[in-house]
């Protein structure tokens, strides 16, 4: 369920680059309470449209009585409707409607060492994750390793700053730059796989790490799970979320599959259930907003996982999967906006 959110400030972090930071109702407060690396999911009409979008909270969790603190990190993106908007005309004062928090990218404060590799905006879900493990245990460990173009693009230059001025001995900061050189003995260029086995266990002790957490371009993440793969680190102590998928990857392949001609999906959504025919080539996302315009989505790209529901019976094909890990999947859970009825008949349920 969405609810209006008043904007109450906005704070321009790089020339393309703002913090949107978002006021909670007293009767909402426990409703936004966020767990560090969650995103909101908000929508606003531009130009007539609806358009929705999910930007990761960069604030701090807090447990305290009051309310929350929901600030979001939004890059413009070319062509983005709401970044742009975001950028050149919100104002303090305006309304936004916004989901709860929502994700499974989060990292729940306990005592290790943990590390994150991000690139560009994919720094904005793990400020959250640093600032609030080091802040409630004072025992645990973050390392930041960060790619970006430029020292005037970085996101959050000043916040990540501060992290190091106030944990020195806690928290391990390496930043790469692929459009600006850098002094000497701090990396420069892009990020691939083959640098990233170099890099990491020179910079740390990588059996030791409890953790890490991969966020930013598809390129990045995917080239940092091989790395990291080469290094022997287990597949269930690497957790992901891509921001972008420009690069068109090759691993991915979309199957043009024609459904059966008389697919019936039945959804349950809210406690409510229902069927409905599927139509033409439409995924079982679009047959369910025919009739339920509360079921949820945001990029429908298959990226941010809002969509993602477990499927009880049936079988569909995804076209595309950036959100969702391995033990998701092998459990039974989908993106409804990717999926596609492969059987007459197809249920989902997006409760679970």
């Amino acid at each position: 369920m969405f609810h209006p959110l008043r904007v109450s400030a906005i704070e321009r972090i790089t020339d393309d680059a703002v913090a949107v930071t978002l006021a909670v109702p007293a009767e909402l407060r426990e409703t936004f309470r966020h767990t560090p690396g969650q995103h909101l999911n908000v929508r606003y009409t531009v130009d007539g449209q609806e358009v929705r979008r999910s930007y990761s909270i960069c604030a701090p969790a807090t447990e305290q009585p009051g309310e929350p603190v929901l600030r979001v990190g939004i890059r413009m993106v070319e062509g983005g409707a709401f970044s742009t908007y975001a950028l050149k005309e919100l104002a303090v004062g305006d309304q936004v409607e916004a989901m709860p928090p929502m994700g499974r990218f989060v990292l729940k404060p306990r005592p290790g060492l943990f590390a994150a590799v991000v690139g560009g905006s994919g720094i904005t879900p793990v400020l959250s994750m640093a600032a609030t493990l080091l802040d409630r245990e004072p025992t645990a460990r973050f390392c930041l390793i960060r790619s970006d173009r430029t020292a005037a693009s970085t996101m959050f230059l000043d916040e990540v700053a501060d992290l190091k001025d106030r944990y020195p001995d806690r928290f391990q900061l390496v930043t790469a730059l692929s459009r600006e050189e850098q002094s000497a003995g701090l990396p420069s260029g892009r990020l691939d796989t083959e640098r990233l086995t170099g890099l990491l266990p020179a910079v740390l002790p990588v059996p030791e790490v409890d953790g890490w957490f991969l966020c930013g371009p598809l390129g990045l993440v995917r080239g940092t799970e091989k790395a990291l793969k080469a290094l022997g680190v287990d597949r269930s102590r690497v957790h992901q979320e891509i921001f972008h998928v420009d690069e068109g990857p090759a691993d991915v392949t979309v199957v043009k599959v024609a459904a059966p001609s008389d697919s019936v999906l039945t959804a349950t959504l809210h406690g409510r259930s229902g069927s409905w025919p599927v139509e033409n080539a439409e995924s079982l996302l679009e047959t369910v907003l025919r009739s339920r315009s509360d079921a949820p989505y945001a990029c429908k790209g298959g990226v941010c996982g809002t969509c993602r529901a477990f499927l009880v019976s049936g079988e569909v094909r995804m076209d595309r999967n950036f959100a969702l890990e391995p033990e998701e999947t092998e459990a039974g859970f989908v993106l409804a906006c990717q999926s596609h009825p492969l059987t007459p008949e197809v249920e989902l349920d997006f409760d679970r």
